[in-house]
């Protein structure tokens, strides 16, 4: 890039679990990726903090009802974009709710002068499915498998089958960011995928998998993504710029068409 180009600055605001250590690493990690690839676009993030400690469906709703106080805290910083990032606490209330969730979050914004577009994690996994043309999916979970059904039964509710799941069933959220991702490499061949048009190798944004995403692609022949891959692609969407992180798996892979749109990909 020469001395003179336009470096246009992005500025993107996180609501997060007070005990999520991922998001605020696995995100920023596939954004400076791009930024290396396409300098012209420079990432910032500012994050607000709604307390969770342990995944329970108790806990999961009162951090729901802190959603709001952290958008008003996010639109002080005038971001382009607001993701909410606890993909379980959505899901758990029914299918749907990410619609009501990213409303509510986008009222509390406007009414503080911010007018940027809001995307959920749980509305994110849901679009880059839809994106890859996926009809039928198998999912890996870190919940208790209460939870990993909750999330089950609302993929399914929006038209896509899960055919295998796997629950590894921690409760901590602070353990799940301690989980290995190259772990990951292993627990997925538990799963059956013979019917499979996808994989969601991490249906939670806690659950480090980003150095996993391409590895596994590679290996099972389709498309793999996670919460956090999807969220990135609705981020990239919302700002108007191509969706597309090298080594993230197909979905960032640029091939794909935006959400809402036909996919071109083969």
């Amino acid at each position: 890039m020469s001395a003179d180009a336009v470096v246009r600055e992005h500025h993107i605001g996180m609501i997060v679990p007070s005990s999520n250590l991922t998001m605020e690493t696995e995100l920023p990690r596939m954004l400076r990726a791009r930024e290396e690839v396409d300098p012209g676009d420079r990432f910032i993030f500012h994050s607000a903090r709604a307390r969770m400690q342990h995944v329970t469906p108790e806990q999961l709703r009162a951090m729901n009802a802190q959603a709001e106080r952290a958008a008003a805290e996010l639109a002080d910083a005038r971001p382009a974009v607001v993701a909410t990032a606890c993909l379980v606490a959505i899901m758990a209330q029914g299918p749907g709710y990410h619609c009501t969730a990213e409303d509510d979050i986008t009222r509390a914004l406007r009414a503080e002068g911010s007018d940027a577009p809001v995307v959920s994690s749980a509305g994110a996994l849901l679009s880059g499915i839809g994106a890859l043309g996926a009809r039928k999916v198998a999912i890996l979970t870190p919940y208790m498998k209460p939870l990993t059904k909750a999330v089950a039964d609302y993929i399914e509710d929006a038209g896509v089958e899960v055919v295998d799941s796997l629950s590894l069933e921690v409760p901590d959220n602070l353990a799940v960011a301690r989980l290995d991702p190259a772990d990951l490499r292993e627990h997925y061949r538990k799963l059956d995928l013979s019917n499979a048009d996808a994989l969601v190798l991490s249906a939670c944004v806690q659950m480090p998998s980003l150095p996993s995403i391409q590895p596994v692609e590679d290996e099972v022949g389709i498309p793999v993504l996670s919460a956090a891959t999807a969220t990135t692609f609705r981020i990239l969407s919302e700002l108007g710029l191509e969706p597309r992180v090298p080594g993230a798996g197909k979905l960032l892979s640029g091939a794909i068409a935006t959400p809402g749109e036909p996919t071109n990909a083969a």
